[in-house]
């Protein structure tokens, strides 16, 4: 294979747009294995994590753009993976809700990611992954909007 020039490979910004394209094809194949998508993932996370809670703010919980919540929402409400009721606070808004065939698919997504972590990270002791992550996790929540 043909090697890239080395003032790429020693820049850090180069290697993480690297490493993401191939951790988001991972990821995207994964998922499209258990019939679901990233955004399926961020949104059944946050319902578990967090409770209930209105499309927007899934939205700006997962990082994900409106219009995309309400198709995400949609598309896992007809698989019967969340429920959406009007919310009897806010006329206008929806309240999302994780059910149980939702956390059965947000385990199977799980199991999906972290073969996906494993493929990813590979070559990484345990130690440097969760340093890897740690020091990840700092930088982005450095540059992160406050």
């Amino acid at each position: 294979m043909d090697e890239p020039p080395e003032r790429l490979t020693t820049k850090p910004s180069w290697l993480i747009g690297q490493l993401s394209l191939y951790a988001r094809r991972l990821a995207f194949d994964g998922f499209a294995a258990t019939g679901a998508r990233g955004y399926h993932y961020r949104i059944l996370a946050a319902l578990h994590e967090f409770g209930p809670a209105s499309q927007a703010e899934l939205g700006r919980r997962c990082r994900v753009d409106r219009s995309d919540v309400v198709a995400a929402v949609g598309e896992l409400a007809e698989r019967g993976f969340v429920d959406r009721t009007p919310d009897p606070d806010h006329g206008r808004r929806n309240r999302v809700t994780l059910t149980e065939d939702g956390l059965r698919q947000l385990r199977r997504m799980d199991e999906v990611l972290d073969r996906v972590q494993d493929d990813l990270l590979g070559p990484l002791s345990a130690e440097d992954r969760q340093t890897l992550t740690r020091l990840l996790g700092r930088v982005l929540t450095h540059h992160e909007p406050h």
